[in-house]
């Protein structure tokens, strides 16, 4: 397999006529040229979709969250001339049934099903490209399908390690006081100093739905405001927008409960096994969700892959600066074989 050169420039130091680089715009939106659902247990249906050139070169995508679920705009990402475009909800997230499942879903759960959706669809290899959450997912699947992966593009570098949930819950606070203080004022204050434990007790308690919906809505809003480089404080008010919440705060809180990736077993400790991977991570300089830190870490250990620090975007996927790396990112990545 042919690498990709290298390129460990970081954005912060390039020229000034760089910067001034017109940004790149989405693809225009597209439907699915065929979609589904696919059993992976007794519980669990996968939506998947696929969408672009049915004969392309495949490349799946791996939402965040965990249970964020992917959306139509995910498919813009990619030349549709080009790529074989594969999407998917995770478990118990999007349009995947049932909607906030904690049942059976764990990080080695999601693993398995990406490559039963991979065989399902017959395909042989594909690329990946996953941020935030589908990051962590992205190098957990290498990991153990290393032969099917014909490149990575990782944004938003999340481990699932216990700091960086320890900054998603306090440290955030930092940057964003104000949305933090909605945040931790829903809980009473004699529970604040856990506020995971608070949070996971309210979601996940089916006999008090009012309460699972006011906490999921508080939950989605702080990490909604903290996303972008801008502060976004949207508004949650219809049903479908209210069961989407809670799916996210439910399976966010249930895996930084009991899905956590000890130092042991961290992450960082496999990456000898996929230098060979060609592999782009992309991170926004001011990302307070998924804090750079960790980014940069990755790439002291794996100094082979691209690494681009967008010096004037933050977390989200769609702060315009992000979004034109990560389609510069896809469009490389076409002479990938």
């Amino acid at each position: 397999m042919p690498k990709k050169k290298q390129n460990n420039t970081d954005t912060t130091s390039a020229p000034p006529e760089h910067k001034r680089t017109p940004l790149l715009d989405l693809f225009p939106p597209i439907t699915p040229y065929s979609s589904g659902f696919l059993a992976v247990d007794d519980t669990h249906n996968l939506y998947w979709e696929q969408s672009g050139n049915m004969d392309g070169v495949p490349i799946v995508l791996l939402h965040g969250g965990p249970g964020a679920g992917a959306t139509p705009i995910h498919r813009r990402f990619f030349d549709p001339d080009h790529y074989r475009i594969i999407i998917f909800d995770q478990r118990g997230a999007g349009r995947s049934a049932p909607l906030g499942c904690l049942e059976n879903n764990t990080t080695q759960n999601l693993v398995n099903d990406i490559e039963v959706l991979r065989k399902h669809l017959k395909i042989k290899d594909w690329h990946l490209f996953g941020g935030s959450w589908g990051s962590t997912l992205a190098l957990a699947y290498a990991n153990q399908h290393k032969e099917r992966c014909i490149s990575m593009i990782l944004r938003g570098i999340f481990l699932c390690e216990q700091p960086e949930i320890d900054w998603f819950l306090y440290g955030m606070q930092t940057i964003f006081p104000e949305a933090w203080k909605q945040f931790s004022n829903f809980i009473p204050k004699n529970e604040r100093d856990d506020l995971l434990s608070a949070y996971y007790k309210r979601l996940t308690n089916e006999d008090d739905p009012e309460t699972q919906i006011q906490a999921s809505v508080h939950w989605s809003l702080y990490e909604g405001a903290c996303s972008s480089l801008l502060p976004n404080y949207e508004t949650i008010t219809t049903d479908e927008q209210k069961h989407q919440a809670l799916a996210l705060a439910r399976i966010e809180a249930h895996y930084f409960t009991h899905e956590i990736i000890s130092e042991e077993k961290s992450l960082f400790h496999n990456i000898e096994h996929l230098r060979f991977i060609p592999t782009t991570i992309i991170q926004g300089r001011y990302d307070v969700i998924c804090p750079i830190k960790t980014a940069n870490k990755l790439h002291q250990l794996w100094p082979e892959a691209d690494y681009v620090v967008v010096p004037d975007a933050g977390h989200s996927a769609l702060d315009a600066p992000l979004r034109s790396r990560l389609i510069e990112a896809t469009e490389a990545a076409k002479t990938i074989s």
